[in-house]
């Protein structure tokens, strides 16, 4: 009876209204205030789907008002400098600075615990060194390679004009021309937004080939060669899979599918776009060494590589076997981090599946060598990499670049809301809503993504130097300690095993690598 409490005082109140106002007429304006509730009363208890709202009709809807602006109030009011998740506020907020070309100094010291477990920094040279600018740009281009690309050490991720907006995909693509950079497209096509800014073009296909899509959804090579060799496209990535949906396919929500997009991706309108998780064009390791030589053929030599998520190593470890077999090797590998962003992920996907970055890249990188084709192919890290001494670390790990998302969309004025998949993102960036959208300036924008990347390639210039490099090339493990349990700390190469070149063709295979290697199989996954 106590829950019903402000129900029953109402149909008091609307009964005494009732009569009351054939006696006094005031007594009107509270029986229009009173019905409302009322009504709003008798359908909770009768037809709410929520036992809530059953057992406290009306004033129950507090309970999802608050839990509605939860987000907000923890990010607000609650969360610290450190504790954000998947962004802390420290983060996001150096993103900003830098974006803006506002202070990036703090003072009093660090707010970091430094000896939490986990918690990594570099090791310093008392005889620093300057390095150049030079030293923030990686030739892409295997042995087979016609066209090789001068890369940046820094570039935007894969986002697709679908999962963002037509102005974010725009001022991000004209970021990348004023920095000197490259933009990669995403699985959801080459859309026009992608070529407005002049910027240089990694093209991703993805297993549903949208940009090189036939009607019944497999690849189509003439539509490949017709965008694949635009002056603008320097690189072709094969996604494989991504850290934040590994093995799944990519998603887009019905609600963000309009005319346009459909267009672009040669899809129904209004409907859910499902990526297949594999796909159709290759099914082996070797099939997929024949796919890459076939677009580098069909793009007269541009680099050629493939992006994932490591999963069961051994698979891996077959593309590689399946590389010595044929003699084919891709220009470059992007490696994801299971830690990676998505606009749209099945929650079991985004926290349970998937290698981290740091450990599938020294892995990645360790396999390479172990077969002696390092040299050979380049090695992109994605995943969470936000300063510079994150590109730094990635480096030394085995990275040779560095690909970044989500703080590229903090640049654009991404505020975390996490209503990425609902297309009701309050800053215009994950949206198809074009009202919305226009609240991304171009203008400004691709001024602040320049800025950004700018900003942290010198500081990534600067802590390469102080740890007494000019070549970012030299980083190796050891320049990274981690701190791990009872107050002491170890070098990456300590952390991870490293192998030996070609080791892994020898009959001295480290423990570690061993058994993946031996049920690993260029026939199959």
């Amino acid at each position: 009876m106590a829950r019903n409490i402000f129900y029953i005082i109402s149909l008091v109140g609307i009964v005494l209204a009732f009569f009351g106002q054939f006696l006094w007429a005031p007594m009107i304006w509270l029986l229009i205030l009173v019905l409302p509730y009322i009504a709003i009363g008798l359908y909770d208890m009768h037809f709410s789907f929520h036992n809530v709202l059953r057992n406290y009709p009306v004033i129950g809807h507090m309970r999802y008002a608050l839990e509605f602006i939860s987000p907000e109030i923890r990010q607000y009011f609650i969360e610290t400098n450190e504790n954000g998740r998947p962004y802390n506020r420290q983060q996001r907020n150096l993103i900003y600075a830098r974006a803006s070309g506002g202070l990036q100094t703090q003072p009093f010291g660090t707010q970091w615990d430094l000896y939490e477990v986990g918690y990594s920094r570099a090791s310093h040279s008392l005889a620093p060194k300057v390095v150049s600018e030079d030293e923030t740009r990686v030739m892409v281009g295997g042995p087979d390679c016609k066209k090789p690309y001068s890369a940046s050490r820094l570039n935007i991720s894969a986002m697709s004009f679908g999962a963002l907006s037509s102005n974010a995909i725009h001022a991000l693509n004209a970021g990348a021309k004023r920095g000197d950079f490259a933009h990669n497209t995403g699985e959801g096509g080459l859309s026009p937004y992608h070529l407005a800014g002049g910027g240089d073009i990694i093209w991703q296909i993805g297993t549903g080939y949208f940009g090189c899509r036939a009607e019944d959804g497999t690849f189509d090579a003439e539509k490949f060669k017709e965008n694949a060799n635009r002056d603008v496209v320097k690189m072709i990535e094969i996604k494989l899979s991504q850290g934040a949906k590994p093995a799944h396919g990519g998603v887009l929500p019905a609600a963000k599918v309009d005319e346009e997009i459909a267009g672009i991706r040669g899809v129904p309108m209004g409907q859910d776009v499902l990526s297949p998780p594999a796909h159709s064009s290759f099914s082996t390791p070797e099939g997929l060494m024949e796919f890459v030589v076939s677009l580098r053929e069909m793009t007269g030599g541009k680099p050629i590589g493939f992006k994932l998520c490591i999963g069961r190593r051994s698979e891996f470890m077959g593309i590689c076997k399946a590389m010595i077999k044929t003699g084919i090797t891709p220009d470059f590998i992007t490696v994801d981090g299971a830690e990676g962003g998505t606009g749209a992920a099945p929650l079991e996907f985004s926290n349970k599946l998937g290698v981290p970055i740091n450990e599938g890249l020294a892995f990645v990188h360790n396999c390479l060598v172990g077969v002696g084709l390092r040299d050979k192919i380049k090695v992109i890290a994605s995943g969470k990499v936000v300063t510079g001494f994150d590109v730094m670390e990635k480096i030394a790990l085995g990275a040779d670049m560095c690909n970044v998302a989500r703080p590229m969309m903090f640049a654009l004025g991404c505020i975390q809301s996490l209503r990425c998949n609902t297309n009701t993102c309050p800053t215009g960036i994950a949206t198809q809503d074009k009202i919305r959208a226009q609240a991304v300036d171009i203008e400004d924008r691709q001024v602040s993504v320049a800025n950004f990347h700018a900003a942290t390639m010198e500081s990534f210039r600067e802590l390469v130097g102080a740890c007494g490099l000019e070549d970012p090339d030299n980083l190796t493990p050891h320049h990274i300690f981690q701190r791990v349990a009872n107050e002491t700390e170890q070098a990456f190469d300590e952390v991870y095993d490293y192998l030996e070149e070609g080791e892994l063709l020898s009959d001295n295979v480290h423990p570690t690598y061993a058994l993946p290697w031996s049920r690993a199989s260029a026939e199959s996954f």
